[in-house]
């Protein structure tokens, strides 16, 4: 199973902000639209009929897509109709809009604008010609600063030492063209490369490299300086092509190993950590140990020993990860600890291990030396119920190789439609206790891996695999009635132990449903 924006947004979330409360689902009280209602709105409410039509009509606009019972949608609300007041009276006015989403009316908008979960922001620049995700804050003042320089030119010139005391501040990456003049091909490219990434960084033009707070003042120019808080404070770059400039800066924006602790300031990078195609190696322990110093030192040395191969690296503090722990099932016990995560889910893990072995430890990793670590429960020693357990490490065994056709549930304890659905699977399991060919299950995709075979993207997620082999997604209704008559119509009659043949288990591409996370 390919790693998706799914599994990205959740572990991002296990390690900044892990509370299973945020990703429940909330019962609507009033939508943003209801509330708005209330008092004039300084919101625009689109929908299909006036959407293109009145995006036309702005260079930059911001959109909110929302589904009414969204609690998430519900708290921006306020904050949304807060900065939409104050960027009214903007010069120029800073237009911001909502759709719902929701609406079966507006569902091809949310289809064209790759709508997969609430609220979800869009700038559209330009009429709508240019679409670019929201990246900034979600309370109104952080909306307004955000937009007010997203709204402005891409590149900020520098012609004073002050200038850039005030655009260049700690903690932050920040990309300076220094040029002879702001003319010519090399020019135009940074400035279209700073269209391009302005949502990420912050880029600025100077003909003085004197202005600059760091590096050589009599650099040879055009050059590309860019600013960073860690590693090597800046580096420069001379290369004006597009691409090469694009990949520069993504890659020189990274820090050789990504910290993980309390500090805010950390936690950007650690999204375009996990946002990156390579694997991941993540070292936990206690930053307060007698021995932290030695472990990042040779952390360190590694990960500039694989820089620019297709593994990253990150250091994270005990104390601050204890929603990473939840989520790859892992024990305080066994810190410090080092494990790996590739993009197609397979996990490697290292529990107790000293300095000096992560190095011979990652080296027998990228020799393909090692054994791919599983999440999982305890196997269930009853299992008695209607509906029976299933874990990772019994998986394969039920589903695939007990020769049954097996309905399978992946859900999430905290999931609002699996406990609905709960009741309704029971009453199928009832419906079938007397066919011994069929079997009715279910596992907790949070505490347990999934096997590459399945593609669960939102929970509730069926599977079905009938007794001869055959996987495929169930998307049908979620009533007893029609889940027992799609397990009649798809199961095999003469089970799988029944027969002397060995069949391939073959899987069926489906679309699934977004996790809310």
């Amino acid at each position: 199973m390919a790693i998706s924006r799914v599994w990205i947004s959740a572990i991002v979330l296990a390690l900044l902000v892990f509370t299973p409360a945020l990703a429940q689902e909330e019962a609507a009280a009033s939508s943003p639209e209801a509330e708005a209602e209330a008092a004039p709105s300084f919101v625009l409410s689109l929908d299909h009929s006036n959407f293109s039509e009145t995006v036309a009509k702005h260079p930059f606009i911001l959109v909110e897509f929302y589904a009414p019972w969204c609690g998430h949608c519900k708290r921006l609300a306020p904050e949304y109709e807060k900065a939409a007041s104050i960027l009214s009276k903007n010069d120029p006015p800073i237009v911001l809009a909502m759709v719902d989403a929701n609406d079966d009316v507006n569902k091809e908008l949310a289809s064209k604008y790759e709508i997969r979960g609430f609220p979800t922001l869009k700038i559209l620049r330009n009429g709508g010609d240019v679409i670019e995700e929201y990246k900034g804050p979600r309370e109104a003042d952080g909306i307004v600063e955000y937009l007010k320089k997203q709204a402005g030119p891409a590149s900020s010139v520098i012609g004073s030492v002050e200038d850039a005391g005030s655009l260049i501040v700690d903690k932050k990456i920040f990309i300076v063209g220094i040029f002879q003049e702001f003319s010519g091909e090399k020019f135009e490219n940074f400035i279209k490369v700073a269209e391009k990434l302005r949502a990420d960084y912050d880029f600025g033009h100077t003909l003085e490299a004197k202005f600059l707070p760091r590096g050589d003042p009599n650099a040879k120019l055009p050059v590309v300086r860019l600013f960073k808080p860690f590693d090597e404070l800046f580096v420069d770059f001379e290369d004006f092509d597009i691409d090469a400039l694009e990949k520069f800066i993504e890659s020189a924006s990274m820090p050789i190993v990504a910290t993980f602790d309390n500090d805010p300031s950390n936690h950007p990078f650690l999204t375009k950590f996990f946002n990156s195609p390579n694997s991941k190696a993540l070292l936990f322990l206690n930053f307060s140990s007698e021995n932290f110093d030695t472990f990042k030192s040779n952390l360190y040395e590694i990960a500039e020993k694989y820089k620019g191969e297709n593994i990253s690296f990150l250091i994270g503090d005990l104390e601050a990860s204890q929603g990473a722990f939840q989520y790859f099932g892992l024990k305080e016990d066994q810190v410090p600890l080092i494990i790996i995560q590739e993009n197609d889910g397979k996990k490697y893990l290292q529990p107790n291990l000293s300095p000096d072995q992560i190095a011979s430890w990652v080296k027998e990793y990228t020799d393909g030396n090692l054994k791919p670590y599983r999440k999982s429960e305890p196997i269930p020693e009853v299992n008695n119920e209607p509906v029976k357990i299933v874990v990772a490490d019994n998986l394969h065994e039920v589903v695939f190789n007990s020769g049954k056709n097996v309905l399978l549930e992946f859900y999430a304890p905290w999931c609002g439609h699996c406990k609905k659905l709960a009741p309704i699977l029971d009453e199928v399991a009832i419906s079938f206790e007397n066919d011994g060919d069929v079997v009715i299950a279910k596992m907790d995709a949070t505490v347990n891996d999934v096997p590459s075979e399945f593609d669960v993207q939102g929970y509730p997620t069926l599977y079905f695999s009938s007794a001869s082999g055959k996987l495929s997604q169930y998307e049908g209704d979620r009533t007893a009635d029609d889940i027992i008559n799609y397990v009649k119509s798809n199961k095999d009659t003469t089970s799988r132990s029944d027969s002397t043949d060995t069949v391939k288990v073959e899987t069926e591409s489906t679309d699934s449903v977004r996790d809310e996370l």
